[in-house]
């Protein structure tokens, strides 16, 4: 148990860096994920609409769409650290606004959406900066471990904050859950000022060529790479047409199941606690793997699948425990990946392209989700989700045997996929 506890935690034993951004990340993302718990009730609470909880999300997300692949080419470009800290900041001033709001009683669904979309502005340069940063922090040969930590983080604030926030949606109202959040980003704040400068690991930061030019040398690795483009199809379905939680989890538990704030938030959380154990079991594995890429798709949708026909609380909670097992467990290996094939002054570049499909098309797929749940109900929407996962995984299994090599470095070193 102590072996695995030290391989687990590798990175936050050895690098004191890496400690730091992750016990402030974590705590930030509590508040985050209270905020994205009580944003979708507040809007359901107005409108009893699941289209209208697909538009919030189609404000948030849409501001990677439009400067999703640019903000790689910034990432690549200027010093990671100072982007993140300029990026939180101004998150945080969102959340203090939607804190005021909320609190003073006067919440216009206009006002609200577009809080959600200029917090979503500074999510679009975060994301490349955020990622990349962890390679400046732990190296390449700790890589997979900290991505692996990273998604152990965020889904430890994915269980951790919607059940908080539900509890405190019942008992005070939604408005304490944004003013948490605000509080919550002097955590990661405090982390990235502290860091030791000299400690983060050089890396090669590309050539000021046109901003156009850039982004297709980005795109140009991602077509070019077997891996690469396996990674990044499997998730362009799943963003699309697959599993949306932020939209189908609110519209499963209020519509069909009728329940109230708080066990909403123990129901929301049990995705997160399924997407908690599956990002400790991938940091203890601590390689890239295609098979655990598959695997974790796979499951995810399974889960998704089997959650069609169900009224059961209990069945339905298990099964979102292990979608969530199977979710993190195919973005982290899938991340880590693409982190280990993609070189020096392309990395941000590289992810932005993850992220631009992640996030960016996200509007695209919430809207979709929203607009199926109001046709077809839970029912429809949860069929589409899995069956469509799970086909799009078969896909990316039998496209990768078929190449059976990935790159794994800029010298195009190969190793067998299966």
């Amino acid at each position: 148990m102590r072996a695995w506890v030290r391989r687990t935690f590798a990175s936050i034993r050895e690098s004191y860096n890496y400690r730091l951004y992750f016990f402030g990340q974590l705590v930030s993302l509590v508040g985050t994920w209270m905020q994205d718990a009580a944003l979708p009730w507040l809007v359901l609470q107005k409108t009893h609409s699941g289209f209208d909880v697909g538009l919030l999300m189609f404000c948030r997300y849409v501001p990677t769409l439009v400067f999703g692949l640019y903000s790689g080419v910034l990432a690549d470009r200027f010093d990671n650290r100072h982007m993140l800290i300029a990026t939180q900041t101004i998150e945080m001033g969102v959340a203090g606004a939607l804190a005021l709001m909320t609190l003073s009683g006067w919440t216009p669904l206009g006002a609200v959406f577009s809080a959600a979309a200029t917090g979503g502005v500074a999510l679009a340069f975060e994301g490349p900066n955020r990622h990349a940063l962890v390679f400046r922090l732990v190296g390449r040969e700790a890589l997979p471990n900290a991505v692996s930590l990273n998604s152990s983080m965020f889904n430890a604030g994915r269980a951790v904050g919607p059940a908080c926030g539900g509890v405190l949606i019942a008992l005070a109202g939604v408005g304490w859950c944004f003013a948490f959040n605000a509080l919550s980003f002097a955590a990661i704040l405090i982390a990235l000022v502290a860091m030791r400068v000299d400690e983060l690991r050089p890396v090669k930061k590309s050539e000021r060529t046109g901003a156009i030019g850039s982004i297709k040398q980005g795109l140009g690795f991602v077509r070019g790479s077997a891996i690469a483009s396996a990674v990044i199809g499997l998730l362009l379905v799943s963003t699309l047409v697959g599993f949306n939680f932020r939209v189908l989890v609110p519209v499963l538990l209020e519509r069909r199941l009728h329940v109230g704030a708080g066990v909403f938030g123990f129901l929301y959380a049990c995705f997160g606690v399924g997407a908690l154990v599956g990002a400790l079991v991938s940091a203890s594995i601590n390689r890239a793997s295609p098979r655990l890429f598959i695997a974790g798709a796979v499951t995810m949708n399974l889960g998704v699948l089997l959650i069609t026909p169900l009224q059961s609380k209990p069945l339905i909670a298990v099964l979102l425990l292990i979608s969530g097992c199977g979710f993190s467990t195919w973005l982290a290996a899938g991340q880590s990946i693409l982190q280990m094939v993609s070189p020096d002054h392309l990395r941000g570049r590289v992810l932005s392209v993850y992220l631009f499909v992640f996030s960016g098309l996200q509007p695209i797929g919430s809207l979709l989700a929203g607009w199926l749940t109001q046709t077809g109900g839970t029912v429809l929407a949860y069929g589409v989700a899995g069956s469509s996962g799970l086909i799009a995984t078969v896909t990316a299994a039998v496209w990768l045997r078929n190449s059976r090599v990935i790159a794994t470095n800029a010298a195009e070193a190969t190793v067998p996929v299966v």
